[in-house]
């Protein structure tokens, strides 16, 4: 094993955090760790044990894996293989709140990061696929999925120096509902939405930059249909005449110190539209905030890192030049 990841399993060890017992395990040679040292917040109904599963309809001629019934958060480090830059990379895989794709969107993107010298932080957040929708986000529904990514963000920085970590180049990246956590990263980090449990929630769980890839719940129409379905039917508050599709979901709140964003959607993605990554840039744009948007007029939902024949596929060349180009890699 390496140095990198015996001080992670040493850290975590004495934060009281432990390894989980049961559903889905990384890779040899790689330490999935509790974020919370006890229960975690705002607990959700659970239909069951944790579980993992292939889904047989495949991506890119692939069958991919997905977990389910996570009660019991976690993140797995990937230690940079290349010459390590610093940076380092939070990634969220999607599944609609419902599942984690955890291959196709997690453990793929840790293998494309790792050699170009960045550190890939897996986050297994809580889903539950319990009640109706949207089960486990996106908030404010329920805060779990966001009160674990501010967690395990903070833990990062709180480690940057014992990982060899840059802590002003820490950012996040994710899929789907991933990507819509991504966004919620980046305009909900003033303050937690738990209660601080020790010193790692006292650093900053602002991320540095941020790749959205084909995200959901972002537009005021993906708003209204989640406000409609879910349990406590909240209520959504904008201007009187705004256009559904172009305005932002209100309980999104971009400002000046939301983090340079990185956006990518397929026009033909019929699961999450396009207007959610659009109506995303239009409010980056008007905060000032530094954004690149990619739109492919092919290209669906859900391929993560797989070639196909659509020209899409070669967006991680395109994140890494952005990242580059923001400072975050050498050029």
């Amino acid at each position: 094993m390496k140095p990198f990841v015996v001080a992670f399993c040493a850290a975590c060890a004495i934060a009281g955090q432990s390894a989980p017992t049961t559903g889905w395990r990384p890779s040899p040679g790689h330490a999935q760790v509790a974020i919370w040292p006890a229960e975690a917040p705002d607990p959700q109904p659970v239909a069951g044990p944790e579980t993992v599963a292939t889904e047989s309809k495949p991506v890119a001629g692939r069958p991919w894996v997905y977990v389910r019934n996570v009660s019991r958060p976690t993140m797995t480090v990937y230690a940079p293989s290349g010459n390590n830059t610093g940076a380092a990379v939070l990634v969220f895989p999607g599944g609609g709140y419902q599942i984690l794709a955890i291959d196709l969107e997690g453990t793929e993107v840790c293998d494309w990061l790792t050699p170009l010298g960045i550190t890939c932080v897996l986050l297994k957040y809580r889903v539950t696929d319990v009640g109706d929708y949207p089960k486990s986000g996106p908030y404010p529904e329920s805060p779990m999925a966001l009160e674990d990514a501010q967690r395990a963000l903070g833990m990062v920085r709180f480690h940057a120096a014992e990982w060899h970590i840059d802590p002003h180049k820490i950012g996040v990246l994710g899929f789907s509902a991933g990507g819509h956590l991504s966004a919620a990263m980046s305009t909900y980090f003033e303050k937690r939405l738990y209660a601080p449990v020790d010193a790692a929630d006292r650093e900053s769980c602002r991320p540095d930059f941020a790749v959205v890839l084909y995200p959901g719940h972002l537009s005021l129409a993906a708003a209204e249909w989640d406000a409609r379905q879910g349990a406590k039917q909240h209520l959504l508050h904008y201007p009187a005449g705004a256009d559904e599709h172009l305005t932002l979901n209100p309980d999104m709140h971009v400002t000046g110190r939301t983090p340079p964003t990185f956006l990518l959607q397929a026009e033909d993605d019929h699961v999450d539209s396009v207007y959610d990554s659009l109506a995303y840039y239009i409010a980056l744009e008007r905060a000032g905030v530094p954004a690149e948007m990619h739109l492919y007029a092919h290209g669906g939902h859900a391929f993560g890192l797989r070639r196909t024949a659509f020209p899409i596929t070669a967006w991680p060349q395109l994140v890494e030049k952005w990242l580059a180009t923001i400072g975050m890699i050498p050029r």
